[in-house]
Order: structure tokens, then C-alpha cells, then sequence
């Protein structure tokens, strides 16, 4: 029920281009498709096919997330650039093969992962800037000698520990999410 409301939220976050890959019937993944606005469809697909699909997406339109919950699926989490497997109800195997296990069978946790991704990123990114430009504020000062040796290492510790505290900022988020 909530696969409309996640693919707008995906298209929202920048994914430019959503794509079903199915083993079921061309009638059926069409139905649902058209009910949730995806266009792009690739119905009747063995394993190998969704293998084969994933491998020929050109390098301009990666990386591929795959979105799957069962066996038929664990070798194309696998191949995928980020695997995703919906584990309350899919299979081990599954589980076993993704990148990111989503323990209930609610898609919109999938965007609430990749949200979650894109802030850890920016907050590790900004917590290393802040230690980089610390770092070299206290070199500069250092360098005029009005800093001792002693002291530069003592402050060498505090900038770890401000870095450290900066990136302990990702931890706010509240949903479980088993990443390997």
C-alpha cells in the first residue's frame, strides 16, 4: 500500500529513474506498475534475466539500487551497487546477499534508508572538514611558535575527539536498520 508514496519520495530524493524487474506476468506487474507510477517494466525475468538487467544499465545512470524480499532476488541484491532486501517475510538468502536489510515489509523504509545514507555522508564529510581545517588553524598557529610541542599534541587529541563528537551527529536517527 505505501509503494506509490515511496517512489515519489525516491523520485523526490533524486533517483531519476525507477524500474520494475519482475518474475511475475507482464499483466500483473503492469497493473501494479500503472498504481504506482513506474513505467519502465521488466516483467517474466528469471534470476538471470534481473542479473543481466542490472549489469547492462550504463555506467551515467549509476549506482543501482535493487530493491528485492526473495530467493529469486538474492543473486541481483547481489550484483546490484546497493542491495536492499525486505526481510520480515523474504528469504535468508536474501538477507544474506543485500547490502541493507529492511526488517519489516514496509517500503518506505527504503527511502528512509537512503535518506539516512545521504545524511551519515554529509555529516562524516563535514565532520572531517572540521577536524582539516582545525588541524591547519592550529599548524598555522604552531608554526609562529607561540604553541609548545607538548601542548600541539595535547590539542592534536582535542581536535580527534571534536571530530569524533561531529560525526556521532548521524547517530540521531531513530529507525532500525541492520546495515552489513
Amino acid at each position: 500500500p505505501e509503494a506509490k508514496q515511496t517512489i515519489s519520495q525516491l523520485k523526490k530524493q533524486g533517483l531519476e529513474h525507477v524500474m520494475m524487474v519482475t518474475g511475475d506476468n507482464n499483466d500483473i506487474a503492469s497493473t501494479i506498475a500503472n498504481q504506482v507510477g513506474i513505467v519502465d517494466i521488466k516483467s517474466d525475468c528469471l534470476p538471470e534475466d534481473k542479473i543481466n538487467v542490472l549489469k547492462n544499465i550504463t555506467e551515467d545512470a549509476r549506482p543501482v539500487i535493487m530493491v528485492g524480499d526473495g530467493v529469486n532476488d538474492a543473486p541481483s541484491l547481489a550484483v546490484a551497487d546497493i542491495g536492499i532486501a525486505m526481510g520480515a517475510h523474504g528469504s535468508t538468502a536474501a538477507s544474506e546477499s543485500a547490502d541493507v536489510v529492511i526488517l519489516t515489509d514496509d517500503l518506505s523504509k527504503v527511502s528512509t534508508s537512503i535518506q539516512i545514507s545521504k545524511d551519515t555522508m554529509r555529516i562524516a564529510k563535514q565532520s572531517v572538514l572540521i577536524g582539516i581545517i582545525i588541524c591547519i588553524l592550529l599548524m598555522l598557529i604552531a608554526s609562529t611558535g607561540v604553541i609548545p610541542a607538548l601542548l600541539g599534541a595535547a590539542l592534536q587529541e582535542v581536535v580527534d575527539v571534536v571530530s569524533i563528537f561531529s560525526s556521532l551527529r548521524a547517530r540521531k536517527s531513530k529507525e532500525v536498520i541492520h546495515l552489513k
